[in-house]
């Protein structure tokens, strides 16, 4: 898996290009949406993004975990976790994406 990363500055460079905001503007945009999930995460709430993903926050009881290189039982500390749960469209995508390249087809385009 030596893809590409995708950053924000290349989520505001493809604002830019496909809405046609100035830069500035772009990446003011990408802040805010990036931004209003992670406040609504930190709160607690479910951010459920369709055809894409699912963030919710769990919270994980106290329970007894094992140290690999001792096998020393010890307790691991109850504490919220967050989780991301893709969409099963997102998930197809990844599938059929997957398909193609195993066969050497190229991908038609969904936009």
């Amino acid at each position: 898996m030596s893809g590409k990363t995708i950053t924000r500055a290349d989520l505001a460079e493809s604002v830019f290009r496909k809405v046609g905001l100035s830069r500035t503007e772009s990446a003011s945009l990408v802040e805010m949406v990036i931004e209003e999930v992670c406040n609504a995460i930190v709160r607690g709430e479910t951010v459920k993004l369709s055809s894409f993903a699912t963030f919710q926050v769990r919270d994980k009881n106290e329970r007894i975990g094992r140290n690999p290189k001792t096998g020393e039982e010890v307790p691991i500390s109850p504490r919220r976790v967050m989780t991301f749960k893709a969409s099963n469209v997102l998930k197809q995508r990844v599938l059929k994406t997957h398909r193609v390249r195993q066969t050497g087809q190229k991908i038609a385009s969904t936009a």
